[in-house]
């Protein structure tokens, strides 16, 4: 008998065909290449038949037969069965197209690749990789890392801050209601946006790795996170509680909260390493690419400030990375108008989550003008829909499943946001595109942080037809998008509330 390798190899080469698939394709319907949810009838009237509340054995097992009896279900159940699907239906032809190579590549990418391991860090890790690049030009650098761990440390201490802060703020509210529900569900999420590092940067700064490296618990987050939620939650009701029995709750918590603060403090140093303070002294030594010695003894804060310096600023193609911001593509709301989401942030007083919504055009000529000025874009996704992590792949046309199950997944954009199919899930950086001789994405490199294992080298590969569903941020310098973007940053946004697929954390 053939081993499921072998099946799955003729599964997919020989793309075997169902000889009733175009008579099965009559039960759907396609408006511009999505699907419409109503089967139609010959006639074209709606094709329902009465609804069965219970599911019938009998029905069942002639559903069994029918289907064993076609060959073609019988190879899928052999290749299917002792296997997961996706490497089964993986479409070689895919793998062909989707290669490492590019017109348009910014020569200093960044190096070395990182690794967040076990920790949901990625938008720290890709929002650190589009700094590192500006200071390793002012340098003149080889290799350089930022601390990740030094705005993890930080990060979870004012997401504490802001999650009491809320706690407070919402004692009229009832605790199983939606709205406190939701800030229960994850106090101190590992995850992120590029508003919120950008609040970090701006009040902590910013350290080379080696001067704060990763502890275990920056590495393996999870017994951390879920220590610092219980003890929040726990705090969160005593807070409502004492709010209960006050005419003015803020004045009666003041030193609760600050003893409950001081705890999560005392959690995070004990499991993450006493942080160098904003504006104490630090000194860096390096080589740099001529293999020269040099040190630069300055704090995080004026190592962070020195991103928007002259000489920095000069160095970075005339780009100062504190002053971008994010486009997103969020097809339910309306193009051109500011987004943000209710009470989604980490820093209290400083600014909250916003996106400008734009069409996906506008997003890659934005992308593109920036990678032809040499500049990395930090970007989020749903990276875990048709991708590989083995081979780096993303792309839309990878996995095959209308060939193995004979279904059609016909979501558009708009409906897996609206229905929790996806959401952005993950940050990475785009550092090169190729484009077609009209000028047309065809596919885009990806720098990941998962390690050199994963991809090629760490190094990811995303097809321009994946972007389109599964891309939606890009953060972009102001200068290459047009005026009329730019003013849409002036706009009072359109709030979101706090479970909306937007405020998901990458």
């Amino acid at each position: 008998m053939p081993t499921s390798e072998q099946l799955a190899g003729r599964f997919v080469d020989l793309h075997i065909k169902d000889s009733n698939r175009e008579g099965s394709e009559k039960e759907y319907v396609y408006v511009d290449g999505e699907m419409e949810i109503t089967p139609q009838s010959t006639d074209g009237n709606p094709n329902y038949g009465p609804c069965e509340a219970t599911v019938s054995i009998s029905t069942m097992e002639q559903w069994e037969k029918e289907l064993l009896e076609d060959p073609k279900n019988r190879l899928a159940l052999s290749a299917l069965a002792g296997t997961d699907p996706k490497t089964v239906l993986t479409q070689r032809s895919a793998t062909i197209a989707d290669t490492q190579s590019f017109n348009i590549k910014i020569s200093l990418e960044g190096s070395p690749i990182t690794n967040q391991r076990s920790s949901g860090r990625c938008w720290l890790f890709a929002a650190t990789n589009v700094f590192r690049v500006a200071l390793m030009r002012r340098y003149n650098l080889k290799e350089f890392e930022l601390s990740q761990s030094y705005l993890f440390f930080w990060d979870k201490l004012e997401k504490a801050n802001w999650f009491l802060e809320n706690i407070l703020d919402t004692t009229e509210e009832e605790l199983d209601g939606r709205l406190v529900q939701a800030l229960m569900g994850a106090p101190v999420n590992d995850g992120g946006q590029w508003d919120m590092v950008a609040n970090l940067v701006e009040k902590y700064g910013l350290v080379p790795q080696h001067l704060y490296p990763d502890s275990h618990n920056a590495m393996n987050s999870s017994t951390m996170a879920s220590l610092i939620t219980t003890k929040l939650r726990e705090d969160a009701l005593v807070l409502r509680d004492l709010a209960s029995k006050s005419s003015n709750p803020r004045s009666s918590v003041g030193s609760v909260k600050e003893k409950m603060m001081r705890e999560i403090h005392l959690m995070l140093t004990l499991m993450l390493g006493p942080p160098p303070g904003p504006d104490k002294e630090i000194t860096w030594e390096y080589y740099d690419k001529d293999d020269k010695f040099d040190s630069l003894t300055t704090t995080p804060l004026e190592f962070a400030a020195e991103l928007s310096s002259k000489e920095s600023v000069e160095a970075n193609r005339g780009t100062d990375v504190h002053e971008m911001f994010s486009l997103v593509n969020d097809p339910r709301n309306e193009y051109d108008t500011l987004l943000s989401v209710s009470r989604l942030g980490n820093v209290i007083g400083m600014r909250g989550v916003r996106y400008v919504n734009v069409s996906m055009h506008v997003m890659k000529e934005a992308c593109i003008a920036m990678l032809k000025a040499e500049l990395p874009i930090f970007f989020g996704s749903d990276v875990g829909k048709w991708s590989d992590s083995k081979s780096g792949i993303m792309d839309t046309g990878l996995i095959d499943y209308e060939l193995g199950f004979n279904i059609r997944l016909g979501l558009s954009k708009a409906q897996r946001l609206m229905t929790g199919e996806s959401a952005l899930t993950h940050a990475m950086v785009l550092t090169a595109v190729h484009l077609d001789k009209d000028g047309e994405p065809v596919r885009w490199r990806v720098q990941n942080s998962w390690g050199e294992g994963a991809g090629s080298k760490g190094w990811f590969v995303m097809s321009d037809r994946w972007m389109d569903q599964f891309v939606y941020q890009a953060v972009v310098d102001p200068s290459f998008v047009s005026q009329e973007i730019r003013d849409v940053l002036k706009k009072e946004p359109k709030m979101l509330p706090l479970w909306d697929p937007m405020g998901a954390l990458a």
